[in-house]
């Protein structure tokens, strides 16, 4: 493994003592199988800075930048620049799990093995884009960084230069210009996934690095999306939940017979159906539904979901997510996970309405944080005493003026090459997969774009990625969305009568 070193400024971000490069990368060269082919590639870890309106450094990102060597046209090469979520959360879970070319040592299914560590990934799409994994401000090891007389920016400001809905965009678009002139990457075909809140990110960059970095994409990705901004409160909100419920309960084979026999895929659009047509006008109707509609709903939610009858009465037909990971198997003395229904805990008491903790959270931060050290410092050559923040301290988080999804319709309605392409796992209670089908149908009324959006699920949850199955799946349908995304040699990007 070749490594080098380089470094384009001495200043340091102080934390107690420890210190690290604010404008300094390392590079270490690499050879791996993808689909059973060989790829060599160049990884770049470092940090660059964010610059304010005066030119000043004010914070360093983090980031990780994987870069094929084996190829000659580096100009048509896509690029995918890579978030993560939280707010808060560093790019660590997609890049050590879904795209990068090493992953977690894990079970099949997702579940933590030891000895902790990293192995090929042979389904990454290094084969045919390169990638760029982000880790915004406070964050993996980004900063805020003080000023020169070693004071930090006070909470307030820092919540408005960082730690917003739309601050977060913007400083971010700032820096993806930077990144992309100083690795030459204007030229490439470009695409951002996002993952959870890095869906909110990614749909508002969308426009952002369009109308002020001049920058434009091919694609956008969304993973497990939040609702960009997109209203689905009352009736909906409540109703969107059942096909989650329902495939939930498949998995843990909760429903009765005839429901279990079918495929999950062939029994779902019959929930899907019945949460359009008729969950949502009833829940509509509130107090005013008749006994009979409600007799109706309440037996075919029953059925549906593998909760009572009398649990579903006693919600007013409105069951709570909370609800539902204690209840669907209190019998078996066993909790739901919220990201990942698979995923398995144990309560101090059976009753109650909420589980004690989310299993699959502590499963997975108990896989991940030492794979992603060992993997930065051992293999990728890149050593500071920093704590790597899985989670940051981002919060009090602006939310206000949330219109991301606007943000994307109109990015897309702009640029005629833009597509999106929506990625969910059927057992996600947090993000489900039926309010990330509903986004979608709502991000563009007008129907329009409708051939540019696409919908892909799995067998999965929120990191449907983490079962093998799944990661080989969802990194081919990311390949192929590239791939159709990009257009034919003299293709102009227009709209024709």
């Amino acid at each position: 493994m070749l490594v080098m070193f380089l470094t384009a400024s001495i200043a340091y971000a102080n934390e107690h003592g420890r210190a690290i490069d604010i404008d300094a990368s390392v590079i270490t060269e690499h050879e791996t199988k993808i689909l059973g082919k060989r790829v060599k590639y160049k990884a770049t870890t470092g940090t660059q800075p964010v610059w304010n309106d005066k030119g000043d450094a004010v914070a360093s990102l983090f980031y990780t930048y994987y870069q094929r060597t084996d190829v000659k046209n580096n100009a048509s090469r896509p690029l995918i620049i890579s978030f993560n979520g939280g707010p808060g959360s560093a790019s660590v879970w997609m890049h050590v799990a879904y795209t990068g070319p090493r992953i977690l040592n894990i079970d099949d299914e997702g579940y933590p093995v030891q000895p902790y560590g990293v192995q090929t990934n042979p389904y990454s799409v290094l084969d045919v884009a390169d990638i760029v994994f982000v880790n915004p401000v406070n964050t993996g090891y980004s900063r805020v960084l003080e000023d020169s007389e070693g004071n930090l920016p006070s909470k307030e400001s820092q919540k408005q230069m960082f730690f917003g809905v739309n601050a977060d965009i913007k400083y971010l678009a700032e820096w993806l210009n930077t990144f992309v002139t100083r690795h030459n990457r204007w030229r490439s075909p470009k695409y951002l996934i996002g993952e959870s809140y890095g869906t909110t990110r990614v749909s508002g960059l969308a426009l952002e690095l369009q109308n002020s970095q001049w920058m434009y994409l091919n694609g956008v990705i969304l993973v497990s999306p939040t609702d960009i901004g997109i209203e689905r409160d009352g009736p909906v909100k409540a109703a969107n939940r059942l096909p989650y419920f329902a495939a939930a309960a498949w998995y843990h084979n909760k429903l009765d017979a005839e429901l279990q026999n079918k495929d999950l895929e062939a029994f779902l659009p019959e929930v899907e159906d019945f949460t359009i047509n008729e969950l949502i006008p009833a829940l509509a109707k509130g107090g005013f539904v008749t006994p009979e509609e409600k007799r109706s709903v309440l037996a075919k939610m029953a059925r549906y979901s593998g909760l009572s009858e009398q649990d579903i009465a006693q919600n007013n037909l409105d069951v709570s997510t909370m609800f539902f990971w204690k209840a669907l198997l209190r019998d078996e003395g066993k909790t739901l996970g919220r990201l990942d229904s698979r995923y398995l805990g144990i309560d101090l008491k059976q009753s109650g309405d909420r589980p004690d903790y989310w299993a699959e959270l502590t499963s997975w931060l108990h896989s991940f944080t030492p794979a992603i050290n060992y993997y930065l410092r051992e293999e990728l050559n890149y050593k500071t005493d920093m704590k790597y923040n899985m989670f940051g301290p981002v919060h009090p988080w602006d939310r206000s003026n949330n219109n991301t999804g606007e943000n994307l319709r109109l990015a897309m309605a702009q640029n005629p090459y833009l597509n999106v392409m929506v990625q969910a796992g059927y057992y996600d209670g947090a993000t489900n997969y039926f309010d990330a089908k509903y986004t979608m149908w709502q991000l563009d009324n007008s129907g329009r774009m409708r051939d540019r959006l696409s919908f892909k699920g799995y067998r999965s949850g929120h990191m449907m990625y983490l079962r093998r199955d799944d990661l080989k799946q969802s990194n081919q349908d990311l390949r192929e969305f590239i791939e159709a995304s990009l257009p034919g040699e003299g293709v102009p990007a227009q709209y024709k009568r």
